[in-house]
């Protein structure tokens, strides 16, 4: 009741959605970038797949550390603590996708004359999409619970910054309620943005579907 009631609430929900939103974005898009040409060109796999397993073999904590001595307690360190944590989730996705699409798709279609970007448009990326949205969920569920690790080892405001104050009353009500309040944007991200994205990009998957079926 204390949070509703607090003129100060919505603005630190909203610092700390800007700063996962940003990070799961940045992650979602570079590390979609790098999975797609991993998976089409073995050079870069040889290149990137390294680097990405050191990035996702390092805790969180210790890119939070690295990120406070370079951008000291500001949003700044949330985001890029973000973008280094689950960027490897969203390349591995892409990279699985297009290294196990369907080739011969791929050569029927450039035999009917097929642009390569309408058979990236019509063959390669549903196939890819598959396997993206799943690694975008876990993405924005990481993106979320790192933020506010991030703003409470911080001290950088947001919904972290609320648990830290809440952490030295000892307020056992006021931790639990913005822990609810996390879980619920994390789910609104998936159900609200998400679930919704891919219904709209996946239409051709109720083709297949009885008449009034939904999935």
């Amino acid at each position: 009741m204390r949070i509703a009631e607090d003129p100060l609430s919505p603005s630190i929900i909203a610092q700390s959605a800007g700063r996962a939103l940003t990070g799961f974005a940045l992650a979602a898009v570079f590390g979609t970038a790098l999975g797609l040409a991993a998976g089409y060109s073995f050079a870069a796999m040889r290149l990137l797949k390294p680097v990405v397993t050191v990035m996702l073999g390092v805790p969180p904590i210790g890119w939070i550390v690295l990120a406070l001595i370079w951008f000291g307690s500001s949003g700044g360190t949330a985001v890029m603590t973000v973008l280094i944590a689950s960027l490897p989730v969203s390349f591995a996705g892409a990279l699985e996708g297009v290294a196990k699409r369907d080739r011969q798709l791929e050569v029927m279609a450039k035999a009917f004359g097929a642009s390569r970007f309408y058979q990236l448009r019509t063959v390669t990326g549903p196939h890819v999409l598959s396997y993206l949205f799943p690694a975008w969920t876990t993405t924005a569920g990481s993106a979320w619970k790192v933020t506010v690790m991030a703003e409470l080892l911080s001290n950088s405001g947001g919904i972290g910054g609320a648990l830290a104050e809440a952490r030295a009353l000892f307020d056992i009500p006021q931790v639990t309620a913005w822990l609810a309040i996390t879980v619920v944007l994390a789910l609104l991200t998936d159900y609200g943005f998400l679930h919704l994205l891919r219904e709209a990009l996946e239409r051709w998957r109720a083709a297949g579907l009885p008449w009034g079926v939904k999935r």
